[in-house]
């Protein structure tokens, strides 16, 4: 069994990545990417009381929604969203584990709201007034492929565009030590219904296929230390306008079949 979806917009942040029209030329050609620290905007769509509340990761995953919503030239508000990410908002799980283990034990409202995995979803929802249902998810190396099957499944069930946001940012010391991401990482798409031009993505079965790999090695490198940028070698063939397979990374020893096509 195979779903099919057709890619209607894409958001893109990443370490000397600002948006998807800058980053497009450089993944087809990677010769001219460097890759500097990953700038977070300050997400114009929150009000500025949620601008300070919001962490890199909410702010990260809203900026992204906004780029893939405006690319696919849709109304946020009518979009079910599917918003994954591996790490969740560490700087508040860091923060919480602190005060846990101060003699005091005193939890702040606003981080301990701010900590749940669909803080993301419930901030984006909140901001564009969206009554569309909103799905979160995490699973280690494997959240993007995850919320890519999870998307494409909602899409095809209920015959409407979906936004799917996958990103992760770094967790501070002492935990970084332990899940070491080196930056902040996202992508956002807009995926429809097959039908009419554009690029369309085919997914297949589970297997245990190798994962597919970037052909350049630093942006090899990046798609193996961070989670949500194992979408690299998809953004590049989109880049490249290059139809073919893929495999996207599964749990460990399986891969998600994955095909690119342009009408």
């Amino acid at each position: 069994m195979s779903l099919s979806l057709r890619l209607l917009g894409v958001g893109l942040l990443g370490p000397g990545l600002d948006d998807w029209a800058q980053a497009a030329p450089l993944l087809a050609d990677p010769a001219g990417w460097v890759a500097r620290p990953t700038v977070v905007p300050a997400p114009a769509r929150l009000p500025a009381t949620e601008r300070r509340r919001a962490g890199p990761l909410v702010k990260a995953s809203v900026a992204l929604a906004d780029q893939a919503c405006l690319a696919a030239g849709r109304d946020p508000a009518e979009l079910p969203s599917m918003f994954t990410s591996s790490t969740g908002e560490p700087g508040n799980c860091h923060a919480l584990c602190e005060a846990l283990a101060a003699p005091e034990r005193l939890v702040s409202p606003t981080r301990f709201t701010n900590s749940v995995h669909n803080a993301a979803g419930g901030y984006w929802h909140i901001a564009t007034r969206s009554m569309q249902d909103s799905t979160s998810l995490g699973a280690f190396d494997a959240s993007f492929a995850a919320g890519l099957l999870e998307a494409a499944a909602i899409c095809a069930d209920r015959a409407t565009p979906v936004l799917l946001v996958a990103c992760d940012v770094p967790y501070p010391e002492p935990l970084h030590a332990v899940r070491p991401l080196p930056d902040s990482f996202g992508v956002a798409l807009v995926l429809g219904p097959p039908g009419g031009p554009g690029a369309r993505l085919t997914l297949g079965a589970l297997s245990d296929a190798a994962a597919t790999p970037c052909d350049d090695a630093a942006l090899e490198a990046l798609r193996r230390a961070i989670p949500a940028a194992r979408v690299l070698p998809l953004l590049q063939a989109l880049a490249r306008r290059r139809a073919g397979p893929l495999q996207l990374d599964w749990p460990p020893g399986q891969s998600l079949a994955l095909a690119l096509d342009f009408a």
